[in-house]
């Protein structure tokens, strides 16, 4: 599947580096293709640089480093597909829609209000329970 990561799920993979923020990656990585808008990448060089201590060249290496397919977000949408809250939010959403994106994992309450068909928006909690088998 073609599988979208939101901003804070990026920034919770690069910043706090859990083991289950690990294991969605490595999870991702290997059954699935990790799809990253554009904007996303914009935001999260723009939080970084606000809100955390780090050098913004450690956060390009890990980008380098990190398996996923870039697609460009469009700069202007001239027609509303959907209602969201947070007006910030819909171009993420609107390009995993045109980037015919599977499934959108997210930690952002607003994508849940949203009704749409696809991609179904999951938070990383979901996606374990809907997608992930346990092997023991």
């Amino acid at each position: 599947m073609r599988i979208m990561l939101d901003t804070n799920i990026l920034i919770s993979a690069f910043i706090f580096k859990s083991k289950k923020m690990n294991e969605l990656i490595k999870v991702l990585s290997n059954e699935h293709k990790i799809i990253i808008a554009s904007y996303c990448i914009d935001e999260m060089r723009d939080l970084i640089k606000r809100k955390f201590k780090v050098s913004i060249n450690v956060l390009e290496k890990f980008l380098e480093t990190f398996p996923f397919e870039l697609v460009y977000s469009p700069i202007e949408v001239k027609k509303k597909e959907f209602e969201i809250r947070d007006e910030e939010d819909y171009i993420i959403l609107y390009t995993a829609i045109i980037e015919n994106v599977d499934i959108l994992i997210t930690g952002d309450k607003d994508f849940k209000e949203v009704e749409i068909e696809r991609p179904e928006i999951l938070t990383a909690t979901e996606f374990f329970k809907k997608y992930v088998t346990i092997k023991s």
